[in-house]
């Protein structure tokens, strides 16, 4: 009896270290609950696991989008948001222990996150956000009819990047363009393949500089500096993590530094074709209300773009880098001061 005593105890503590050491972690509530699963005066109170690959702006941004559409149709919600801190493995355990707690819906925001969550259920229902490519990444079948039990919302509007690569080829001097992107993630990898499409007919090349982790982000860079003309970072969290020192290194040497998203525009990159993704979030949102309140599974709702894209140029992140703003560019783009 002793011993079995033990051996039950060391499995406990062996199951609470693997808990803690997935990643960070963050329970927030969303209304008022009495106990698992039920809410006051008879509301039913939802479990919802978050899980996030990294912190950073424009992945904290959707998930407060999230968040703000339960919130505005009156659900009560419990949240358990684990950031995995870059990491895999630590994601899939996140994944697993979501599903061990039986929660009512699982959130993943990044590729990552919803391929963890994927592999970890095909019971519970999955949204993703701050996905590039569903298809690529063996989420979804099509965007129509999403298969399974997952649907959501992607971070890339059909003309983010080919307007990008038309305003480089169009407005910078040279051809030579610097990428700095993580080639263990699928999404990094499908955007990289269609800035090479649309660079199709331009004189535009791509310079290729991969990490692995974002400690390894400055040094990539550097590592650029006189082979490229202008740097172009792509939604990829390993990068968008660690993005002033790309932002430094680009303002040092005067190269103008193009950004996938918004978020990044306004921490220092010169400029974007982008959409806010609160706005993600918030569409994600309202399709876990759906399924939530048994109007729809995840397979009966399609997979959706971002509905709004603008050019966004940051005035002190051109003047950094040594860019004049064009007269014509201010009839197009919002300028931030």
């Amino acid at each position: 009896m002793n011993k079995g005593w033990k051996i039950g105890s060391s499995l406990m503590l062996a199951s609470f270290l693997a808990l803690a050491g997935c990643g960070s972690s963050e329970s927030s509530s969303e209304g008022t609950k009495e106990g698992s699963g039920s809410g006051s005066e008879g509301a039913k109170t939802y479990t919802i696991g978050v899980n996030q690959i990294v912190e950073h702006p424009s992945l904290d941004a959707a998930l407060e989008g999230f968040k703000a559409a339960l919130e505005e149709k009156g659900l009560e919600v419990e949240y358990d948001v684990q950031i995995a801190q870059g990491d895999q493995n630590n994601s899939q355990t996140i994944a697993n222990n979501f599903v061990g707690d039986k929660v009512d819906l699982i959130f993943a925001n990044s590729t990552p996150s919803a391929q963890s969550a994927l592999n970890a259920t095909t019971d519970i229902p999955i949204i993703f956000t701050s996905v590039t490519d569903p298809i690529g990444g063996g989420l979804v079948t099509s965007f129509e009819e999403p298969g399974a039990n997952i649907t959501g919302t992607t971070d890339t509007h059909p003309d983010a990047i080919p307007n990008t690569v038309k305003f480089i080829d169009e407005n910078i001097d040279g051809n030579k363009v610097g990428m700095i992107y993580n080639s263990g993630e699928q999404n990094s990898v499908a955007q990289i393949e269609l800035v090479k499409k649309a660079m199709e007919g331009t004189d535009l090349e791509v310079v290729e500089a991969s990490v692995s982790t974002s400690a390894e982000v400055k040094q990539a860079t550097e590592s650029l500096i006189g082979k490229v003309d202008s740097l172009y970072v792509i939604t990829d969290n390993t990068v968008v993590s660690a993005l002033e020192s790309v932002i430094g290194v680009a303002s040092d040497s005067d190269i103008p530094l193009f950004v996938g998203e918004l978020d990044s525009v306004e921490r220092g990159g010169f400029a974007a074709y982008g959409f806010d993704y609160y706005d993600i979030g918030f569409e994600a949102g309202e399709m876990a209300v759906s399924i939530l309140n048994g109007e729809k599974k995840a397979n009966e709702i399609p997979v959706q773009y971002p509905q709004k894209l603008k050019l966004q140029i940051n005035a002190k992140a051109a003047e950094d880098m040594g860019i004049e703003i064009k007269e014509e560019w201010k009839e197009e783009a919002e300028i931030l001061e």
